[in-house]
């Protein structure tokens, strides 16, 4: 929020790909206004339900681009955990458009190069520090998923996608498309996400030796 660089008293921020709504939780606590965003509406019914009291804006995303929204809508756009979902994430990246002059956009919890290259080390790490889920044998529908992946072994019963080693997220041309629609790369920071089923003792050992996940943060031109 520091970041951003105009005038406006009251920050318009957008929570695109909102979910469950845990990103929309933080930025109403921080007492800005509010858009929360997704493609699914189950999950946007499931955000107006879950902050009844201090509701943000709804709205359902069109499943492409921000083409809904008038120019210099948000001040704030946060994508939290999202990109990786949208098959065709290029076109769905918040362009300069929707935001203000000075803008902030912030894209998040998405892998890093290293989670797709060769890297010893994180493999070390990740041999170490996870933990067997035994919860896990007593759901009928992981034996489903697994026989799913015998035959497509991309499948997620997730839907994730663009974490693979010849489909992943492009951050190169993710930051080529936002130069050129007059944007700058504020902070660039790759970092080792923490899990449930990691070990926390393995996990501190490792978190300054090794990365998978990248934060990147963008700001329009002021001018």
């Amino acid at each position: 929020m520091a970041e951003v660089r105009n005038d406006h008293h009251s920050l318009r921020t957008l929570d695109f790909g909102c979910g469950s709504g845990n990103l929309t939780g933080d930025l109403l606590a921080l007492r800005v206004d509010v858009t929360a965003a997704d493609v699914s509406t189950g999950f946007l019914d499931l955000v107006k339900a879950r902050f009844k009291g201090e509701p943000p804006k709804i709205h359902q995303l069109n499943g492409s681009d921000l083409s809904e929204f008038p120019d210099q809508s948000f001040d704030l756009v946060a994508s939290y955990s999202v990109l990786h979902h949208i098959p065709d994430y290029s076109a769905a990246v918040p362009r300069w458009s929707v935001c203000s002059k000075g803008a902030v956009i912030v894209i998040d919890h998405d892998a890093s190069p290293n989670a797709w290259q060769p890297d010893s080390e994180l493999e070390r790490f990740r041999r170490e520090a996870t933990l067997v889920e035994w919860r896990k044998y007593a759901r009928p529908a992981n034996y489903l998923h697994r026989i799913r992946r015998m035959f497509d072994p991309k499948y997620s019963n997730e839907g994730d996608v663009h974490v693979w080693p010849d489909d992943h997220i492009e951050w190169g041309a993710i930051e080529e498309v936002m130069r050129d629609n007059g944007c700058e790369v504020v902070l660039r920071q790759d970092y080792l996400l923490s899990r449930r089923n990691y070990r926390p003792e393995v996990f501190e050992r490792y978190r300054d030796r090794c990365k998978d996940t990248r934060v990147t943060i963008f700001r329009r031109n002021s001018r």
